[in-house]
């Protein structure tokens, strides 16, 4: 996917690192222009290469006090119709200057900006030149002087904030200067080494290749729309996939059986409870039974507990009615025999009787 940044916001916001990749695409930029622009692209491409390369050797190469000829003034001007808006009458108007004003105006400029790096003066000096003004005066300047001023192409005027349209004013060449000045600090901040006139290449790459060839810019850095600052939220996979309906009626049953399973192992707790308690106070009372064969009165708070009590108690005293029967037996067979009678009326006998009586 193409860069969806646009070059304002590149301008204002790109990395170092952005910067670089673009510019590392300027000539095949350049080549997409020419194509786009001309029937005979290589013009453009060679004329680029004189401007880019041979003519800053050349003022370079003048020492202390650069110009220019009215030749090399010329062809800045051939470079500049070529690379952007066709005007054929300033070829004409530049051609009119004699070598010697070429040379003194330039020469001027130049002392203006390296001396006293004054951009505003060195670009009114060149503009009393015929058919020069502050667009081909920047141009003049950026191939002496590119670590001072900055090309005026209409691609960076109108990657420029707040722009409506292009004014070939030297205001707005200020403006731009400024413009770029902020740029090269924020980039060299990042560990560059930019002049202005390489931020001016940069941005007219990138203007030119989202415009024309915006495949160019398919692998800048961090060139997708705010996917580099934006963090990748993942939604977490269903646990098991069923039907919707299905599901919430699962839902509401299973959160229904949790209700009822809570209530009912309450209520089972409460019972276990009453009834250990029950069973606790009941054997505590048949032992006391046992000893003083007295009744025993059972609560009736709750029925389960009361037949549990009373089943205890009934087995409690079958076992005393069957030890005392074996005591009273074991006595008789030791004892003398007696009349039928006075076995029949024996105080033990009642004994057994009554007490067998009042356990049941």
């Amino acid at each position: 996917m193409a860069s969806t940044m646009k070059t304002c916001v590149f301008f204002e916001e790109g990395t170092h690192v952005q910067f670089e990749y673009v510019l590392s695409k300027y000539q095949e930029a350049l080549v997409a222009k020419a194509n786009a622009k001309s029937s005979k692209p290589e013009s453009l491409i060679k004329l680029d290469k004189w401007y880019q390369t041979e003519l800053p050797k050349k003022i370079k190469a003048r020492g202390k006090e650069p110009f220019l000829t009215h030749d090399e003034i010329v062809q800045c001007i051939k470079w500049k119709l070529a690379r952007g808006q066709f005007r054929p009458r300033l070829k004409d108007l530049v051609q009119m200057n004699t070598p010697r004003v070429v040379m003194q105006e330039t020469k001027k400029a130049f002392r203006n900006i390296f001396k006293r790096n004054d951009i505003e003066s060195a670009v009114q000096a060149l503009s009393n030149l015929k058919g020069v003004g502050p667009a081909m005066a920047s141009a003049v300047l950026a191939a002496g002087a590119p670590h001072i001023a900055p090309f005026m192409a209409d691609e960076c005027l109108l990657s420029l904030p707040e722009m409506e349209g292009i004014d070939y004013t030297l205001k707005e060449y200020l403006r731009l200067v400024e413009k770029t000045k902020e740029c090269v600090e924020r980039l060299n901040s990042q560990g560059g080494s930019w002049t202005p006139h390489d931020v001016e290449l940069a941005i007219w790459t990138h203007y030119v290749a989202r415009d024309i060839k915006p495949e160019l810019l398919e692998d800048m850095p961090g060139s997708s729309a705010k996917s580099s600052t934006s963090p990748v939220k993942t939604t977490p996979a269903p646990a098991a996939q069923s039907p919707p309906a299905a599901a919430a009626t699962n839902g509401v049953t299973s959160a229904t059986n949790g209700v009822h399973s809570s209530s009912e192992n309450s209520n089972s707790s409460i019972e276990e409870s009453s009834k250990a308690e029950s069973l606790n106070s009941c054997a505590s009372e048949c032992a006391t039974a046992d000893k003083t064969n007295t009744p025993i009165t059972t609560p009736s708070s709750t029925q389960e507990t009361s037949a549990s009590s009373t089943d205890t108690t009934s087995n409690n005293s079958q076992s005393t009615e069957s030890t005392t029967s074996s005591q009273q037996q074991q006595q008789a067979e030791e004892q003398p025999p007696k009349s039928t009678e006075e076995n029949s009326s024996s105080p033990a006998a009642a004994v057994v009787t009554e007490n067998g009586a009042e356990s049941k």
